[in-house]
């Protein structure tokens, strides 16, 4: 007979005194004894377990003491097991870490995939995994799904990476899945609510930490096992049907048994020697799979072509909380009665040997594994009796209010004796309205932020941090040197010459001198690798700077190094050296559908800038220029024009010859934008910008791009074949037909002065300005100009025009030509007076008419440039002549005749008088 029929028949009694409750009700209540009766009479042990909880560390410590076993069965991805071992070489907390990048049988919007695995010490699996690692002949079996199996489950209409729903939140984790061994929590809100509330508690962790560790602590281990088969019970029995969750649980306990029946036929071990290690909520499985004697026919679909690296990441108690939805504190709170469990005596908890940050003890002799016992039932008397009052600890709980209080002065807050004599009643108060005896640490947080925090928060921390931090703080994990993988151990040991720890959290400050030490400058060149890969703050220049054509002396660094280890230990993902996952990096930003020639150009800069390989980067100039010729839309022109414009300059200092690349890239684009102007210039969603960056490219391409076979006709066509409504684009396409000489200054000059006298015109001449700024970019000879139309729009406008008309001015300019205004304000500098005195007798040069052949020209004063000119006559003459001057010389020696050429030499001596001291 069954042990538990007693109990079966109370709980039906119960709910046949309940005439008006739902029929569902006798059957749930007699399905949990069955499921508890059904875990229990399994011949294979079920460890039923529930996530970070300490009550189940303790209850595995004891039974892996007393049982002995041979084998053990853990839930845990199956592929996750070579990085048990590594374990040793950890402070905990960390966490297994599968991560796939290269995506094959999966959605492509899905990656980077990543699965996580935290482990902590207050865990009972982590004391599985020490007694098995620790224990001569004993194998430990991992039996979940792998990691491919985590996504293949996933829905497939879920466009986005699965893991979101996760949390992301965890900043150590990201967006990872996180895989956890005993989900034990309401899937039924309603279920979750009442209990809250007739609990007299917050969340769901204090609930947990009242009603099931804290009598299960010191339960025995078969009152703990049948509690904990009879929550996995409720709450699974209490699950709706609707969804893909509970679908995904059943698959994963078929996955777990079949694998369980298959070692067990490989091996022949004995099911009396093994323990099978799961949550709570899947002892309660009511699949046809359940136990050695379920069925055999489920078959486990194969794994996708996805290459999957695997690896130990930090993790943290506050990661953890955020991932798996608990309140804050809750695993720190969790640790801190682990840790006083343990200190208290009564159970000796395994430990990996070496483990960091684990205190070593001596280990026992183990005593000989008791004969096992029949099942009894210890649930009626569990639920029936009233918990056992313990005291109230005075000695800690007096501890907590005295250092709270200390740490509260330290942050600020005037917080006295008074205030401790307070919290320590406060919180015995709250525990007696929460019908507890002793207070926990959640009143004694309650109880902290009634009577010390006030008005405000005088520093960083809240009193509920401080809190957080005296029971144990938020303990954070690290990956030991040994378990790092290639390129995280290659970063290490590359930094060594620097003289820092780089495995503390903290920010540590390296200074290079470059000349005086050169034995630093891999380090330079690893550091600014790493800036480039790393995530933000994780290197961070101080002083120096690594662009084209620059070389820093003396270099200071910021580095958080241990704060990033997951980001370096993901780094070891993608290749065995720094430089490999950089070329990678760069290769597949130019090789995305989405990549840009800007993008193909910044990735060219990159590898001369990090990695120094001609052959690399000419295949990624190559990819540029085919990006180039592919693009239909100018939106990267600027860009486009700026990187390209430095990588000439880099070229033509450091190389004899352009590359073959460059060549191909000066012309394709010259043809390009040739191509791509006329309609540039009408339409509307392409700015004036990216058409001042086209002319950029085409006036100052020109002569390279002639040079290589370009035909300039095709320019002058294009040009011609133009026709803008946009003011700031007609002012654009006037200024490039002045430089091609099809629009004289002249007749530019009366253009612009007809809009100034048209009112119509006034309101939208800011937009002409603005054009005329940004052909600054092409045609830079037009600064004086542009400062004339801009000095003529000041003085002839009226006031009433022309004080509503400068905030658009300025906004235009800001907005449009930002970076050009500094070029325009240099212009202005040396087109006005230098100093104030000077301004009343100024005259403004385009206000002065043309000189006329009756004016008398101004005479040459004798000097090195009178005399320069007149020993080289042919050559003034010739300049004479391409300008359409006509007129001949005077005595050799003397000021130059009347003519042509001597009037422009009067008008400008100070060119010619410039021009001889150059030449001294």
């Amino acid at each position: 007979m069954s042990p538990f029929g007693a109990l079966r028949e109370q709980l039906l009694g119960a709910a046949d005194a309940f005439a008006d409750a739902p029929a569902a009700v006798p059957e749930i209540l007699s399905g949990l004894v069955d499921d508890v009766d059904r875990a229990l009479r399994e011949e294979l042990e079920i460890f039923p377990v529930c996530h970070h909880s300490p009550a189940s560390a303790l209850a595995m410590a004891r039974r892996l003491r007393d049982k002995q076993p041979k084998v053990i069965y853990l839930e845990l991805c199956e592929d996750l097991g070579p990085l048990l071992g590594e374990l040793r070489n950890c402070r905990l907390p960390v966490a297994l870490q599968a991560f796939a990048t290269d995506l094959d049988g999966f959605p492509a919007g899905w990656g980077p995939l990543s699965v996580v695995a935290p482990i902590t010490e207050a865990s009972a699996e982590y004391q599985a995994i020490a007694y098995a690692l620790e224990t001569p002949d004993v194998e430990l079996v991992l039996v979940d799904r792998s990691s491919d199996h985590v996504f293949q489950w996933q829905p497939r209409e879920e466009e986005a990476a699965a893991g979101h729903a996760a949390g992301e939140e965890a900043g150590l984790h990201g967006d990872a899945v996180g895989i956890e061994i005993g989900d034990l929590r309401p899937r039924f809100a309603e279920l979750e609510e009442h209990l809250l509330h007739h609990g007299k508690v917050r969340h769901w962790s204090e609930w947990w930490d009242q009603y099931v560790e804290q009598p299960l602590a010191g339960a025995d281990y078969d009152t703990y096992r049948q509690v904990m088969v009879l929550i996995g019970s409720l709450f699974r029995r209490l699950t709706p049907e609707r969804g893909d969750r509970l679908a995904r649980d059943e698959e994963r306990e078929r996955h777990m048994w079949t694998r369980m029946r298959e070692h067990l036929a490989a091996t022949g071990a004995d099911p009396a020697d093994c323990l099978y290690v799961c949550g709570a909520f899947h002892a309660a499985s009511r699949v046809e799979e359940f136990g050695l004697a379920g069925g055999t026919d489920y078959e486990i679909t194969p794994r996708t072509a996805t290459r999957w690296l695997y690896g130990l990441i930090p993790s943290s108690h506050s990661a953890i909380e955020a991932q798996f939805g608990l309140a804050p504190g809750s695993v720190s709170i969790a640790a801190a009665t682990w840790a006083k469990a343990v200190s208290r005596g009564g159970v000796q908890p395994y430990r990996l040997d070496g483990q960091k940050g684990a205190r070593k003890k001596k280990a026992k002799a183990a005593p000989p594994a008791p004969a096992a016992q029949p099942v009894t039932d210890k649930l009626t008397g569990f639920l029936s009796s009233p918990p056992e009052l313990d005291g109230v600890d005075e000695a800690e709980l007096l501890g907590w209010c005295v250092d709270i209080v200390r740490l509260a002065r330290r942050n600020g807050y005037l917080a006295s004796t008074a205030d401790a004599i307070a919290v320590y009643e406060t919180s015995i108060l709250l525990a007696g309205m929460r019908n507890r005896v002793r207070p926990t640490p959640y009143d004694f947080q309650d109880a902290a932020v009634t009577c010390i925090e006030k008005d405000s928060v005088p520093g960083r921390r809240d009193v509920r941090h401080l809190c957080e931090i005296l029971l144990g703080g938020d303990r954070i994990g690290q990956v030991g040197y040994d378990a790092l993988p290639p390129l995280a151990r290659d970063v290490y040991d590359r930094l060594e010459p620097l003289g820092l720890d780089l495995s503390k959290r903290t920010v540590q400050r390296a200074l290079l001198n470059l000349d005086a030490d050169p034995h630093l400058q891999p380090c330079s060149q690893l550091l600014w690798m790493l800036r480039y890969l790393l995530p933000d703050g994780a290197v961070r220049p101080i002083m120096g700077s690594r662009r084209l054509g620059e070389r820093s002396i003396q270099e200071s660094w910021d580095l958080t190094i241990g704060q990033h280890q997951r980001a370096v230990i993901e780094l070891g993902y993608e290749g065995v050296t720094v430089e490999q996952v950089l070329e990678q990096r760069l290769r597949r930003a130019v090789w995305d559908p989405k990549a840009t020639a800007a993008t193909a150009l910044s990735a060219v800069e990159n590898s001369i800038l990090f990695l120094g390989s001609r052959r690399f980067t000419d295949e990624l100039g190559a990819r540029a220029v085919e990006l180039l010729s592919a693009e239909r839309s100018v939106d990267d022109a600027p860009e486009v024009l700026r990187r390209i414009r430095r990588l000439l300059a880099h070229y033509r200092a450091t190389e004899p010859e352009l590359p073959g690349w460059c060549e191909a890239f000066v012309t394709g684009g010259y043809a390009h934008y040739c191509t791509l102007l006329p309609s540039a210039f009408v339409a509307d969603d392409t700015g004036v910008r990216q058409v001042g960056a086209m002319l950029g490219f085409l006036f100052s391409m020109e002569s390279l791009a002639l040079s290589l076979g370009c035909d300039r006709a095709q320019l002058e066509l294009a040009v011609q074949q133009s026709h803008p409504e946009s003011p700031a684009k007609v002012a654009l396409l006037w200024a490039a037909r002045s430089q091609l000489g099809l629009l004289p200054l002249a007749e530019l000059r009366a253009r612009c002065d007809d809009l100034l006298a048209n009112p119509l015109v006034i309101p939208s001449f800011p937009l002409y300005i603005t054009g005329f700024v940004q052909a600054l970019e092409s045609v830079p000879s037009l600064g004086p100009f542009v400062v004339e139309v801009i000095s003529k729009a000041f003085a002839r406008l009226p006031d009433s025009v022309l004080l509503p008309w400068l905030p658009k001015l300025i906004t235009t300019l800001r907005k449009e030509a930002a970076e050009l205004v500094p070029v325009l304000v240099r212009e202005a500098g040396r087109t006005f007076p230098a100093a104030l005195a000077d301004l009343d007798a100024w005259t403004p040069p385009w206000t002065a008419g043309p000189a006329t052949a009756a004016a008398p020209a101004r005479p040459v004063t004798a000097g090195p440039a009178n005399t320069l000119l007149a020993a080289h006559p042919a050559a003034c003459d010739a300049v004479a002549a391409l300008l359409g001057c006509e007129g001949g010389w005077g005595a050799v020696g003397a000021a130059p005749a009347s003519g042509a050429a001597g009037e422009l030499l009067s008008r400008h001596p100070s060119t010619a008088t410039a021009v001889a001291a150059l030449l001294a």
